[in-house]
Order: structure tokens, then C-alpha cells, then sequence
């Protein structure tokens, strides 16, 4: 990502969930405090936590570990979020173009996914007698050893964009969905979420080599994923996200201080 300001890898999927109708901003619920929040403008500033990032090509060395965050094509990436928000497949650009945003979407959701582990490696490894550079390169072994295998898994995954869904969907810090792992029963598909209304989901393809075109559906139903919301409440450390205060206010208990979990959430603007 090129641009001076150290961005959170969400920052691009949280352009579509501003709110344009008269005060521009975005509606987010503060895990830490449980308040209800609105951010001015459209550049999702509370999403600034410090990124620990960990390159997971196969082949990376330090300098890969040392640039702060995949190498993607925001250009490209803009326009499929957006595309996939509206539910414009023709817009998203062209077939090769769509591939990569795809895969760029997957390693930005994978950075977000390893957070959680980094800062638990960080804290133990910081308990040793060991010189910073060396807890550096044990966290990056330590999330290298668990999540290289996965993206090069996910990398052959058939992607397709679930768009129009008829209940807005939540994201927070670390919107990735393993449903493999995290649903009960298990169900054989990941998905991250790029917009209120849209969904890329990625499901076992067979293939060992060149991935396929990204397919576009439109949702009449939630139908699997109907958990969604409920997994990104569960994971959410930081900040959860989402079209309506009526959305977070439903979730706010959980996060809420046992005192102010009755307070009344501010007005909308």
C-alpha cells in the first residue's frame, strides 16, 4: 500500500460502509469501552491500530517482512469493492484484474486474521531473555509455520461474490470467517465481507495450479451465512462497524461495562 499514512488493510472495505445521507461518516462500536461512535469523514480513522505484518509468500525474506503490508493494486481493488457493493459485476474491470483483487482481499483478510496471535506471541516472547529483533523473528516463524500453508491453500480457492444480501452485514478489525473451523457444524468455505451488501466467499476448487474466474451471485437469502454477524461479534477486539446504530445497539452488552450496558446509545446525526 503506497500511501504515506500507515492504513489498517480494512480501510479500503470501510469506504462502504460510510454513511453519505447528509453527515458523512461511519458508525462504529468501540469494544473497549462500549460506546457507540461516529467517525467524521470517510477515511475511518479509528481503525489505526499498530499492524504487526508477516509476509506469507513462501519464499520471503526480510525485506518482504519489513514492508509493512502486501503488495497490492489499490486501484483495482477500489474498483471491485465498489463493484461488488453496487452489485456491478461489469464494473468490477477486467477477468485478470477481479483474480487479483480477489487474492489482494484475501491476504489483507489474513494479515487482519493473524493479529490476534502476533500480539499473544509478542507478549510471551517478550517474557524471554531476548534482544527485540530476535522476538521479531520468532513471532514472524511462529505465524509463518501457521499461515503460509493456508494462503497458498486459499490461493487456489474459486471465489464468488454473494452481492444484494437482504440483511446488512458487520465487519470489524479481523473480518475474516474460517467457517471451516469457527461454524458449528463445520461448513467448507472462508468468506470476508467487502461492503454491507456483499460478501466474497471462497470454496475448495480441486485445482493445483491456475485459479478460476471470480463467479457473481445474488443472494435472496442469507441461507450459510446467516452466522456472519454473530462470528464478527465474537472476534471483534477493537471496533465493529455497521450501517445502523440500531445494529450496534443490539451487540453493545457485550461490550459494554457492566454499569453503562443500559446506557442509551447517542443519536444518530
Amino acid at each position: 500500500m503506497t500511501d504515506a499514512e500507515a492504513l489498517h488493510p480494512m480501510r479500503p472495505f470501510l469506504r462502504n460502509w460510510v454513511w453519505e445521507h447528509g453527515h458523512v461518516g461511519t458508525r462504529f462500536l468501540d469494544c473497549r469501552d462500549g460506546q457507540i461512535r461516529f467517525d467524521d469523514g470517510k477515511k475511518a480513522r479509528f481503525a489505526s491500530e499498530k499492524i504487526f505484518y508477516v509476509c506469507l509468500k513462501r519464499d520471503a525474506d526480510d525485506a518482504a517482512h519489513a514492508a509493512g503490508a502486501p503488495a497490492i493494486r489499490e486501484s483495482g481493488l477500489s474498483r471491485f469493492l465498489r463493484a461488488a457493493q453496487l452489485g456491478h459485476p461489469d464494473d468490477a474491470g477486467p477477468v485478470a484484474d477481479v483474480q487479483r483483487a480477489a487474492q489482494d482481499c484475501i491476504d489483507l483478510g489474513l494479515v487482519c486474521d493473524y493479529q490476534r496471535d502476533a500480539g499473544i506471541a509478542l507478549a510471551r516472547y517478550a517474557q524471554e531473555a531476548m534482544f527485540d529483533d530476535e522476538i521479531r523473528a520468532a513471532v514472524i516463524s511462529d505465524i509463518r509455520r501457521s499461515y503460509v500453508g493456508l494462503r497458498e491453500q486459499l490461493a487456489l480457492y474459486d471465489y464468488t461474490v454473494f452481492c444484494g444480501l437482504p440483511a446488512p452485514l458487520l465487519i470489524s478489525e479481523s473480518p475474516f470467517i474460517d467457517w471451516r473451523v469457527r461454524a458449528r457444524p463445520a461448513q467448507p468455505f472462508v468468506s470476508l465481507p467487502l461492503g454491507p451488501y456483499a460478501l466474497l466467499v471462497g470454496t475448495p476448487s480441486g485445482k493445483t495450479s491456475r485459479v478460476g474466474p471470480v463467479q457473481w451471485k445474488s443472494a435472496a437469502s442469507m441461507g450459510p451465512f446467516k452466522d456472519h454477524n454473530r462470528h464478527i461479534v465474537e472476534s471483534a477486539r477493537l471496533w465493529i462497524v455497521a450501517t445502523t446504530d440500531d445494529q450496534l445497539v443490539a451487540v453493545q452488552g457485550r461490550f459494554a461495562p457492566p454499569a453503562a450496558a443500559g446506557a442509551p446509545a447517542p443519536s444518530s446525526p
